[in-house]
């Protein structure tokens, strides 16, 4: 039987594949998942849309850890990773297989920071909420990497620079956070207009992208006082890093999802060489 090791060879050994786009995806409220709302049809157009990936690396917003891990199980546990929703959101099981050697090909080319192997994590909210609806059959291949919470954003986009060699590998890379996320000042009921700091920020991030002002957003702390409403903690806004990461200069791209929910979260999404 095949160890590891020598499946993590072999996927070195495969041909290039054509190279896979890599998405950026404001996941919100974990009820989209299983409400049938515009965030959600996107979703699984996009799933029709895009090329069908060997695997996913998803990067979520809720796996916040100290030092750098990626996911190494054959049959990743689906966490319900929130509280206080509907049971029906808890029954919820996303049963895709693992992707160990794609995990331990990226531990292998990653030279400037130690990957650790994990056992124990399986793929939280900000993962499965997405994927199970641009693949409802749960049968492509996931694996997950943490983002280390104690770095900076930069550090973060440096790293990911270092993940695009999987997108020749049919790996689509799925960072899934928000770029505006403040959970203290949501519009529950009534009006939920976007609050004038959260447009504010939401335009900045889009400006930059459109421009290609990786640095703007890397060093998104100097907007001040925009920032500070729009990420009262950045654990939504780092995975933005990896695609702005992984992305080539004068690659096409479109938003998708460019509206607000409960006024202080952006759903605005983006997929880089779609």
């Amino acid at each position: 039987m095949m160890n590891i090791n020598q499946l993590a060879s072999n996927l070195g050994a495969m041909p290039a594949s054509p190279k896979m786009p890599v998405l950026f995806v404001g996941h919100g409220n974990p009820m989209n998942a299983i409400t049938d709302n515009s965030f959600r049809r996107e979703w699984q157009q996009l799933g029709q849309k895009l090329p069908l990936p060997r695997a996913v690396l998803c990067v979520s917003a809720h796996w916040l850890t100290r030092g750098t891990a990626v996911t190494m199980m054959d049959h990743p546990r689906t966490i319900h990773d929130f509280g206080g929703f509907p049971d029906e959101l808890y029954r919820q099981q996303y049963p895709a297989p693992g992707a160990v050697a794609e995990a331990k090909s990226t531990i292998e080319k990653v030279k400037s920071v130690v990957i650790r192997e994990d056992f124990e994590w399986g793929l939280d909210h900000g993962a499965w909420s997405v994927l199970k609806s641009m693949y409802p059959q749960a049968d492509v291949p996931v694996y997950q990497l943490s983002i280390d919470y104690g770095k900076p954003a930069g550090y973060h986009y440096n790293l990911a620079r270092e993940l695009a060699f999987l997108r020749n590998r049919g790996v689509l890379i799925v960072a899934s956070g928000n770029v505006v996320h403040n959970l203290g000042m949501v519009k529950w009921r009534g009006e939920t207009a976007p609050y004038d700091w959260a447009l504010e920020f939401d335009d900045l991030v889009k400006k930059s992208i459109e421009t290609h002002n990786d640095q703007t957003l890397v060093e998104y702390h100097q907007a001040g006082r925009i920032a500070s409403l729009a990420h009262p903690t950045n654990d939504h806004y780092l995975p933005l890093m990896y695609v702005l990461g992984v992305r080539e200069k004068d690659e096409d791209f479109w938003f998708f999802n460019d509206s607000f929910d409960m006024g202080s979260i952006s759903m605005r999404s983006v997929v880089f060489g779609g």
